[in-house]
């Protein structure tokens, strides 16, 4: 095998061959006989009560050829929250049902409480807005403090917009709270982490099919996880047979979190194709995706550093207000929790860490996991308040860091939190940065700067994310109602090529490239005659899909022990073929040889044999070449960086440029370098998104007033630098047999707090005393902030 195609190379995507040339297949390109088209009818209000729908005008209609309101779900399930979440006094979180179409109220701009199914997408539309509904507008609520301080309730049922109170690590508290009492300095920072829209390339879309002959459904739709999705539908909301619903994820434009749930809409196109006895087909428009596509972050937070005079670290200590929205998306009460407060050290020694999280529901869409998911929440919060300190205390950004850090000699360390971390080497991330980002140039650099009228900052951050979240039996304690393994099923044809079924699933990972690579360099065969399956549940094993930067971690586990269970079967094989012993045979570079000889069958032939068992081994081996395997992780894996970003600021109109960008990651051992960097270029992308110009804004009535990109500012090209990316300072993660962390969320974890910190650098250079500036830090904001101060 080529050694420029295995593990380490940087090989071309080849899923981008039909991405760039328009030949993908996603799922509005998939057209099946005599579909239908589906349109919803969604509240212009927050908060309402349904009195009437009227659709008899809309039934009259050309094309119409049905529509369901609210009524027609009521004794159907709802869908749930993936992870059940205790309050600190043991109390279970309030989880009202989450209905297919909104039925006795709305609880949020966009929510669905009609749909309509004709023969064209137009006509659907036309009759949707047709229908006449009685709606008695309500007073709502979208400001988390008034939420919590009681009416008007989201859901009347509960009589409370608390969702849970929940503290992390309880026994921790008092213990937390003396520390903090008790320091020679205590930093407070009261902060924002802002709402953001994925807005994936690819709105959602969704189909539904079934066949009355055998009873069977299709699905094909958008999703990262295309069997918790069938999960979910056939055990909580329509109650299908699961062996009778095939879920089908083609190619998906890109996720970010967002289409890992389970959406109303995917159940209404299957019960429509039932009752119509054809397709019914669904796309989202960009306007629907802003309204109800899950939304990121949401977080109000209070946090509190203490430390010693010399910048020692004592304690951390925070609270938080999490908005879930109007309902509970499937991992909402994980992200503001256990992927959040878990992550809330740091890769810091501090001693003491509590965390409270208070989760409130709005009149507002449903919050749910966004690209790295509470991990970006908590390190934001963490590294902002580092910085604020290390002023306070005259020391220097970097030293006060490197004063905490966890050291190498104390893998595995135990946080104050209450993770593992099994590796790391922090310092060596820092000394990388140092170099890279040209630290001693710097002041230089804000010479020129200033004389060309404008203030230069240099900010910095350190992060630690934990990926894969893992193992089942710890995160089912912990309230997760799935379990996290993934599965892979590796299929050795008898003409030697390869077939991989694996239950993670691409929207933009490069899986087709990377897992190929794995597989080729462990047979010693060319990973071009390795085909990667996915997406469609009746192909693959159960598996868990593509989110938390799992892919590689957990599915690219399972991978590699599929492969072995190959090798050893081979093996066995080859050495009746070779007339040794299988103790005598050795596998290398393709071939399996008697050890000490020159006898030797190449891996083809023995695949050929396996399908042929003339004069076979058969009270042994059995014919084929086939394995699977579920792998169930011991832990989760910790990837970890140093970010540096540099930004001019013009003071006299408040507008942020970035000029330099350095990320230097360690993401334990990488299978492809190209493929790792373009995660950590998109990453960034979005993380100075959120930093400069991403904000989802609701006002007092629940009208979403950023809800089209007139309002809502995306990063372009031209609000990013050309980054300097690294990721040679490797410690490989110790319990997983590639050594893999995971590299998925990283550049949106580490670039808003250097982002901010670079900001609050350059207006200090400037004179300005600001200390906080909430994101996005925009002009009006950076230019209100120096002249109030």
């Amino acid at each position: 095998m080529p050694k420029d195609t295995g593990i380490g190379a940087s090989t071309k995507r080849r899923e981008d061959v039909r991405f760039l040339t328009g030949r993908g297949k996603y799922t509005d390109d998939i057209q099946l006989t005599g579909q239908a088209h589906a349109a919803f009818v969604r509240s212009q209000v927050a908060h309402g009560e349904i009195l009437s729908i009227d659709t008899s005008d809309a039934e009259k209609m050309p094309g119409v050829l049905a529509i369901f309101t609210g009524e027609d779900f009521v004794d159907v399930g709802g869908n749930p929250a993936g992870w059940l979440i205790n309050s600190r006094d043991g109390e279970p979180m309030k989880e009202p049902k989450r209905p297919v179409l909104a039925h006795g109220k709305v609880r949020h701009v966009g929510d669905a409480y009609a749909a309509v199914i004709a023969e064209t997408a137009e006509q659907a539309r036309d009759a949707a807005e047709a229908i006449a509904a009685d709606i008695k507008e309500l007073p709502a609520v979208t400001n988390m403090a008034q939420a919590l301080a009681g009416a008007p309730f989201v859901h009347d049922e509960i009589a409370t917009n608390q969702c849970f109170d929940w503290g992390w690590i309880e026994d921790n508290r008092a213990a937390t709270d003396e520390a903090i009492r008790n320091a020679p300095h205590v930093t407070t920072l009261e902060l924002v982490n802002n709402r953001l829209v994925p807005n994936a390339m690819e709105p959602r879309a969704s189909t539904g099919d079934y066949d009355p002959g055998t009873g069977d459904y299709t699905l094909y739709t958008t999703s990262q996880n295309p069997h918790l999705t069938r999960l979910l539908i056939s055990a909580f909301v329509l109650g299908i047979p699961e062996n009778k619903l095939r879920v089908i994820a083609p190619d998906v434009g890109g996720g970010f979190g967002s289409k890992i749930y389970h959406y109303g809409e995917e159940a209404l196109v299957l019960a429509a194709a039932k009752k119509l006895g054809r397709p019914v087909r669904w796309t989202a428009t960009r306007s629907e995706s802003f309204l109800t596509d899950a939304h990121g972050r949401d977080h109000v937070t209070k946090i509190e550093l203490a430390c010693e005079k010399d910048g020692t670290f004592i304690a951390f200590r925070t609270e938080t207000m999490a908005n879930v929205g109007a309902y509970l998306s499937n991992f909402s009460t994980a992200t503001p929790t256990f992927l959040h407060g878990t992550l809330m050290a740091g890769n810091y020694t501090v001693p003491n860490v509590y965390v409270n999280v208070k989760a409130v529901f709005t009149n507002t869409a449903p919050v749910d996991a966004y690209r790295g998911a509470g991990r970006p929440e908590a390190t934001y919060s963490i590294e902002r308040v580092i910085d604020k300190a290390a002023r306070e205390l005259g020391l220097d950004p970097i030293a006060i860091r490197r004063k905490n850090f966890v050291k190498p000699d104390q893998f595995p360390f135990t946080s104050a939190a209450g993770l593992e971390y099994d590796i790391g080497n922090y310092d060596a991330l820092m000394d990388k940065l140092e170099e890279l980002a040209d630290f001693g140039g710097f002041a230089e650099r804000r010479k020129a700067s200033e004389a060309a009228g404008k203030l230069r900052g240099l900010g910095i951050n350190s992060y630690i994310e934990a990926c894969g979240i893992a193992p089942s039996n710890l995160v089912g304690i912990l309230g997760s109602r799935v379990g996290l393994y993934d599965a892979a099923t590796v299929r050795v044809n008898a003409t030697g090529n390869i077939s991989v079924m694996v239950g993670a699933h691409s929207h933009g990972q490069g899986h087709e490239t990377a897992f190929p690579q794995v597989v080729g360099e462990m047979l010693g065969i060319d990973p071009a005659s390795v085909d990667i399956v996915h997406g469609d549940t009746s192909k693959i094993p159960f598996g868990m899909g593509s989110y938390g930067s799992r892919s590689l971690a957990v599915c690219g586990s399972a991978v590699v022990r599929a492969t072995e269970k190959v090798i050893a079967k081979a093996k066995k094989i080859a050495a009746h073929m070779l007339e040794a012993s299988e103790a005598d045979v050795e596998f290398a570079e393709g071939n399996f040889t008697v050890a000490g000889t020159d006898k030797s069958v190449s891996f083809g032939e023995v695949a050929l044999k396996a399908y042929i068992p003339h004069n076979f081994p058969l009270d042994s081996v059995e014919p084929g070449l086939e394995e699977t395997a579920f792998y169930d992780p011991a832990n989760f894996t910790y990837p970890a960086g140093g970010y540096a970003c540099e930004v001019e600021v013009d003071p006299e109109t408040g507008k942020v440029t970035v000029e330099r960008f350095t990320a230097c990651d360690d993401f334990g051992n990488v299978i492809n370098p190209m493929i790792v960097s373009g995660q950590v270029h998109g990453g960034i992308g979005q993380g100075i998104g959120q930093a400069l110009l991403e904000n989802t804004v609701y006002d007092e009535n629940g009208q979403l007033t950023s809800a089209s990109y007139m309002d809502y500012a995306m990063p372009r090209a031209d609000d990013l630098p050309f980054y300097t990316v690294d990721h040679s300072c490797v410690t490989p993660c110790t319990h997983n047999p590639l050594g893999v962390k995971g590299c998925g969320e990283a550049g949106a974890i580490g670039s808003p707090p250097a982002v901010v910190n670079a900001v609050i650098d350059a207006l200090q250079s400037g004179g300005h005393n600001v200390t906080h500036i909430d994101m996005p830090v925009s002009p009006s904001r950076v230019w209100a902030a120096m002249n109030n101060a």
